[in-house]
């Protein structure tokens, strides 16, 4: 096969599913070195995709939904594309890239649309796999026969963010302390993962000592209001909630050294840059950690047990409530 195409990756949901993508196209590229890679995403993601030196264009799928059918269709043309993989599999998206007339169209065979509009059917369950999802998503690329069975130690390796921004939001940079060790909590999660709890990670910032630790509190607008109480009974916390734009954030990120988070966006954004990146997980699948920790260098996902029978049992359970304290201590301190 000729290395020069144009392959495009679809992924529109989330900033953690997207970053646990982008290590595709660091192994496309190390397999086609002139390929050229666009990433169909959302505009929630363009700042995190945009990091990636592997991708050469994003591709806007809120624009894409403004135009009539016609349009949208001319559209995907006018991008040339010589393949087209759907990471995400979103019925529209794949009757889109066949009526574009894209030689090549790979998704998984679980869904009944990609029967009738993908060139290329992957079998691929990512429901029962002990695989993690930026390996599950390696297997996506099986249809072009390059190895796809890789080590998270090399997808570690594939994100390429060289393109973080400097921060340029002077008040924020002059509020980071070059004397000691800075660390992001980032308590909330919109919902969409198990918390540890307001009441740990309070006493997490008293266990850390004040002269050699920074500490920062990060969320939205909206969890800076859930959280008021919360940073007014930890005074020695800065708070960040809802301050920064997502691009802001992330230079804010590459600027601190620690972050802890459940399984949430801005946890995979530390992992991805290389930080310390300390996920506090359920053990319930599917959300446990085998499948979705944060993948990075110095990336860390701790659980209570990961034999607890109520999370086996599919019974609802907030163990990981119970996760010590003193066990993040110890890691947020480990060389």
């Amino acid at each position: 096969m000729a290395s020069k195409l144009r392959i495009l990756l679809s992924r529109t949901d989330s900033i953690g599913d997207v970053i646990l993508t982008l290590p595709m196209a660091g192994v496309l590229k190390a397999n086609f070195p002139d390929c050229q890679i666009l990433f169909l995403g959302r505009t929630y993601t363009k700042s995190i995709i945009e990091l990636s030196e592997h991708v050469d264009g994003f591709v806007n799928y809120d624009e894409i939904l403004k135009r009539d059918n016609k349009a949208q269709i001319e559209f995907i043309k006018d991008l040339n594309l010589d393949i087209f993989i759907h990471v995400f599999p979103v019925k529209e998206i794949a009757k889109l890239a066949k009526a574009a007339g894209v030689p090549r169209r790979a998704g998984t065979r679980n869904r009944l649309w990609h029967w009738l509009t993908c060139s290329n059917l992957i079998k691929l369950s990512r429901k029962n796999s002990e695989l993690h999802e930026s390996q599950l998503n390696m297997k996506l690329l099986s249809f072009l026969n390059i190895e796809t069975n890789i080590d998270l130690k090399v997808i570690q390796e594939c994100y390429g963010f060289s393109r973080v921004k400097p921060l340029g939001n002077e008040l924020f940079v002059n509020l980071l302390d070059k004397q000691r060790t800075k660390v992001i909590l980032h308590p909330k999660s919109k919902g969409s993962a198990k918390e540890w709890g307001l009441t740990n990670f309070s006493k997490l910032i008293q266990q850390l000592p004040k002269d050699k630790f920074q500490i920062f509190v990060s969320g939205t607008k909206e969890d800076g209001l859930q959280l008021e109480n919360f940073i007014k009974e930890n005074p020695s916390a800065i708070d960040i909630t809802g301050k920064l734009s997502l691009d802001e954030f992330i230079s804010f990120i590459n600027l601190c050294d620690v972050l802890v988070a459940a399984s949430t966006g801005p946890l995979h954004i530390a992992a991805a840059l290389g930080k310390k990146a300390i996920g506090l997980y359920s053990p319930k699948r599917p959300i446990h950690p085998g499948r979705w920790a944060p993948v990075g260098k110095d990336a860390h996902a701790l659980v209570f047990d990961e034999n607890c029978e109520n999370c086996k049992s599919k019974r609802d359970c907030n163990c990981i409530e119970k996760i010590e304290v003193q066990n993040l201590y110890i890691c947020i301190n480990a060389k």
